[in-house]
């Protein structure tokens, strides 16, 4: 598996869950591979560790997502530290839940920093870069088609507004033929949304497979979009949800 051999990657919120999924993945095909972190420094190392264990080049770099000047930060290292970015993994995010009326100003402005400015800030920054062929891969949610239970208005919101995001990416960056899509995660096993947490029995009865999927098969769609089984895929929406929404 080497179909990224030669090119770059920058994976937001890399250290954990489907974002260390994706960024092993990528790794896997021939990409040299950066990762972002905020405060699992360890867990970041680890996986820039294993990249480079099994041949690979790795850099770890810590970047606040809810800091408006650490997303262009994070590229421009990626930039001068692995020599240029081919591919823009928009992976970090945060979930707030809650109900309707308790929901304050101050979560509403953190949620839309993190899932949706820093998203465009990146990806403004990293177009800035790429040559053509690059890609720009944005991990979704499935809330988005399907909200299965009240107190998810917040999230299902944010992680909605990527895909007029990425459609708007689409159009402005294929004359310079770039690509951009979004890929919408259902009920994925993490530390987020473990498979065995207080929900999970209620959770795993919703996907139409009836169960919860693996961070690596989100990794397999990202590492799909980015190579050639990308090439005429843009501005596009790949669901991997085993049915949850369906």
């Amino acid at each position: 598996m080497d179909t990224l051999t030669g090119r770059t990657a920058l994976v937001t919120g890399g250290s954990r869950g489907i974002g260390a999924a994706v960024a092993l993945r990528l790794a896997q095909e021939g990409a040299a591979v950066a990762l972002t972190y905020v405060n699992s420094a360890d867990k970041a190392e680890a996986v820039a560790g294993k990249i480079v264990a099994d041949g690979g080049r790795a850099l770890a770099v810590r970047a606040d997502a809810a800091d408006p000047e650490a997303p262009a930060d994070a590229v421009e290292r990626t930039v001068r530290e692995l020599g240029g970015i081919d591919i823009l993994v928009n992976n970090a995010g945060i979930f707030i839940g809650g109900t309707l009326e308790d929901h304050t100003v101050d979560e509403l402005d953190r949620i839309l920093a993190v899932n949706i400015r820093a998203v465009f800030l990146a990806s403004q920054a990293a177009a800035r870069h790429m040559p053509e062929g690059g890609r720009i891969v944005t991990i979704g949610s499935a809330l988005t088609d399907h909200v299965p239970a009240p107190g998810l208005t917040l999230y299902s919101m944010s992680k909605a507004a990527l895909t007029g995001l990425t459609r708007g990416l689409a159009r402005d960056l294929a004359p310079r033929g770039i690509n951009a899509s979004v890929v919408h995660a259902g009920l994925v096993d993490t530390e987020m949304n473990p498979a065995d947490g207080p929900a999970a029995e209620f959770m795993r009865q919703i996907p139409a497979l009836g169960r919860y999927g693996a961070a690596a098969e989100v990794a397999d769609a990202v590492a799909f979009l980015a190579g050639n089984g990308g090439r005429y895929i843009t501005g596009s929406v790949l669901t991997v949800d085993g049915g949850f929404s369906a």
